[in-house]
């Protein structure tokens, strides 16, 4: 989705852009341009007072996904006033932990779209395990965060995963409670006093070299939830050491995630196709 206007008078980037989007702010309008969506002549431009002339084409994009990215920079699928969504790839923290304090999602984000005197603060909406690629989702102030969790019931979380074997029925509702164990850093399946519900539905895509590739909906948002409820299964995710065996990724992404937009009650649908490196699991011998 994005929005096109015709140059008709000449004048500076940021003037025409304030004239054009009614009701946006000029912080709101600079953070589009640092997030490289505005396209001038099919160029991103991130200069507020790039020089425009009669006849330039200029396109506010919705979504990033079309600048290119600088080394160590991240995808960004979605930006508004509000939200930012990225693609995370595998292999990155989403926020900060006791050991790692710098080199997360959260850090590389800020980072990124902030510039020497204008530091841009972000809040995590929901996190993905390390070894998790896709979406997730950040708020730009602390009161649209909570704005969205009061809504995050009505969420629908999307994930592919390739596990081990092949899933008899090839699809069905896994509704087994989980419970954490904090000396061993993992999920028990099970009934317990202590253990919450937890809802999973899976169906298989399609099967190769005894592995398969598995489309989850999650009803409940457990930490861990599908790489337990899969091993529970009898199906761990390829490449979970901690569930499972290892493996050069583990086989789970974050497919979309669509939410209610507090702001105005619409839905918004956030998706990231597998990257490359996920796909070859499926396609990989697994005792190789």
């Amino acid at each position: 989705m994005s929005d096109r206007y015709r140059v008709n008078e000449a004048s500076g980037l940021m003037t025409f852009l304030t004239a054009k989007l009614q009701g946006w702010s000029r912080n709101t309008i600079k953070q589009r341009l640092k997030l490289g969506c505005v396209i001038v002549n099919g160029t991103p431009v991130v200069k507020h007072n790039h020089p425009l002339v009669v006849g330039d084409d200029v396109e506010v994009l919705a979504s990033a996904s079309k600048a290119p990215l600088r080394a160590g920079q991240l995808e960004i699928l979605y930006a508004d006033k509000d939200l930012i969504a990225i693609n995370k790839p595998a292999g990155l923290l989403s926020v900060a932990t006791a050991n790692e304090s710098h080199k997360h999602a959260l850090a590389i984000l800020r980072k990124q779209l902030s510039r020497p005197k204008s530091e841009v603060k972000l809040w995590p909406v929901h996190r993905l395990d390390r070894d998790t690629s896709g979406v997730l989702l950040f708020a730009t102030s602390r009161q649209k965060r909570e704005a969205i969790m009061q809504l995050w019931p009505h969420a629908r979380k999307n994930y592919l995963a390739i596990v081990e074997g092949c899933p008899d029925p090839s699809h069905g509702v896994i509704n087994q409670p989980l419970r954490m164990d904090e000396k061993e850093y993992r999920m028990h399946v099970g009934a317990h006093p202590d253990a919450k519900n937890a809802i999973t539905h899976y169906i298989t895509q399609r099967g190769m070299n005894e592995r398969s590739l598995l489309e989850l909906t999650l009803e409940t948002g457990r930490q861990h939830q599908i790489r337990a409820h899969l091993a529970w299964l009898g199906h761990p995710v390829v490449g979970d050491s901690r569930y499972g065996t290892d493996g050069p990724r583990m086989g789970l992404h974050a497919l979309s995630l669509d939410i209610v937009n507090p702001a105005t009650g619409d839905r918004l649908t956030f998706e990231t196709p597998a990257p490359k490196d996920f796909n070859l699991l499926l396609r990989a011998n697994k005792n190789t």
